[in-house]
């Protein structure tokens, strides 16, 4: 009876397992389409034997709960070109704003207000007494004046714009720092490979992932399987149960957010994510545009200006400034040209196209001429203003291709590692569909052993 009833045992937990294997098996095809699940296999071990003096005797298979299939490493690395691509996609995006105000090919360049502004002055040498020319010039030095207004303009709001998504980017940084701090507290109170453990991880790896498309990660894995997560840097994000908020605050001198950690302005620290293109295009690459463009804004007001003084008006008055003048906010900055620039004189006799004073200078075009001639001049950087906006217009369009070039590059390599991951994490209907048949047979067969047991218990107890 004792044999009938140990193999009864070993068969009873046959089934127990069987079982336990079966419904991991349905509950892996349940989530074939679940966002980040893992996909799970059953912990099958031989149960420790029985010990009979020197014989051991085997006593079956144990259950041992379920294991999530995750590789790691391929997520670490997942992980690492979801900071880059991210990045990537939002600087991306701005300067592609940026490139727009440029885009010379539709007619939003600058290029050809600077050409009309000075072939105005063309056109004038040619008749310098004609009040009608004389207006021309006026006008399109205003048609230039607003053009760099409207590109300096442009280039505050696309600027204020990535300054407003900081903000919304580091609250939802802290709401997944939050939501991990909470997973990782609850993971490390439950069994190591059970089903809740395994769910929970599986949004615990969903939620850092989402994390390391907003900012660069750091993830160190504890025995308890809680996470502790840090930038690149080390500012700290997540400590076990732990979260640590991310705060802005105005900078007075610049009038955007920065990025502030436990007291610590941690705005520069930034090396991946959304976070780190969204302050790379705000901070760097569109004030480099502005600085460009407000140069260029100078040099042209200060070369006309300078050349219009050395002229005479239609009155044959000494010349004045056509340009509001340059007022530099600090030495050597040409801070807020571009916004600022405006036309000075309003009337058409003003325009200084003589170099000669007196009556004989009526019908003098030698200053007009050389008013023209400043589009062949260095006025800003050793370049002419047409040569130095080219500059411009090309390397802000480098800087695109360039940017783009490697977001395709660096989504190509993501694509790779997120297909090597469903091969090793995804569920395969077929692998599932053969592991059930498997299962349920064992299932089965350990039923059958059962039956047998019973019909022999009963031959035997009914000869006793």
């Amino acid at each position: 009876m004792s044999t009938l009833f140990g193999a009864l045992s070993i068969a009873v937990r046959s089934l127990y397992a069987q079982e336990g294997a079966i419904e991991t098996t349905s509950n892996n095809i349940s989530n074939v389409d679940t966002p980040g699940y893992s996909r799970e296999t059953p912990i099958l071990s031989e149960a420790p034997p029985l010990d009979l003096g020197q014989i051991s005797i085997g006593n079956g298979v144990d259950f041992g709960g379920v294991q999530s299939i995750r590789d790691n490493i391929l997520d670490l690395r997942i992980d690492q070109e979801s900071q880059q691509q991210n990045q990537l996609t939002s600087y991306v995006n701005y300067m592609n704003q940026v490139q727009s105000l440029f885009n010379e090919t539709q007619g939003s360049g600058l290029s050809d207000s600077i050409n009309s502004f000075f072939n105005s002055f063309q056109q004038l040498a040619d008749n310098p007494t004609d009040t009608p020319t004389r207006q021309a010039v006026i006008s399109a030095g205003q048609d230039l004046a607003s053009a760099f207004q409207q590109t300096g303009q442009q280039l505050t709001t696309i600027q204020q714009g990535a300054d407003q998504e900081v903000g919304q980017t580091v609250q939802q940084i802290n709401a997944d720092t939050t939501q991990l701090a909470d997973l990782n507290q609850q993971i490390s109170c439950l069994v190591p490979n059970s089903e809740q453990a395994d769910m929970l991880e599986d949004n615990q790896y969903q939620v850092l992932n989402n994390l390391s498309q907003l900012v660069d990660t750091a993830v160190t894995h504890t025995s308890n399987g809680s996470l502790t997560v840090t930038t690149t840097n080390g500012t700290a994000l997540v400590a076990g149960g732990q979260s640590f908020a991310l705060s802005t605050e105005t900078n007075a001198s610049t009038g955007f957010q920065d990025v502030f950690s436990q007291g610590s302005d941690v705005t520069s620290t930034f090396t991946g994510g959304q976070l780190a293109g969204l302050l790379e295009a705000r901070d760097q690459s569109i004030p480099s545009v502005r600085t460009s463009l407000d140069n260029l804004a100078a040099g042209i007001v200060n070369a006309v200006n300078s050349q219009s003084l050395k002229g005479y008006d239609l009155n044959a008055d000494k010349g004045v400034d056509f340009f509001q003048p340059v007022v530099q906010p600090s030495p050597g900055s040409n801070a807020g040209e571009a916004e600022n620039m405006a036309v000075a004189i309003t009337d058409p006799s003003q325009v200084a196209a003589s170099s000669i004073a007196g009556p004989q200078g009526e019908g003098d075009n030698a200053n007009a001429l050389a008013l023209a001639n400043i589009q062949n001049e260095a006025v800003v950087s050793g370049q002419t203003a047409t040569d130095f906006y080219s500059d411009l217009v090309s390397t802000v369009g480098n800087d695109v291709s360039t940017s783009t070039d490697e977001q395709e590059s660096v989504g190509l390599v993501l694509t790779q590692l997120q297909n090597q991951q469903s091969n090793t994490s995804g569920v395969s209907l077929d692998e599932e569909a053969a592991n059930l048949i498997l299962y349920q047979r064992a299932y089965e067969a350990a039923a059958e052993v059962v039956s047998a047991i019973n019909s022999l218990t009963n031959d035997v107890i009914q000869s006793i």
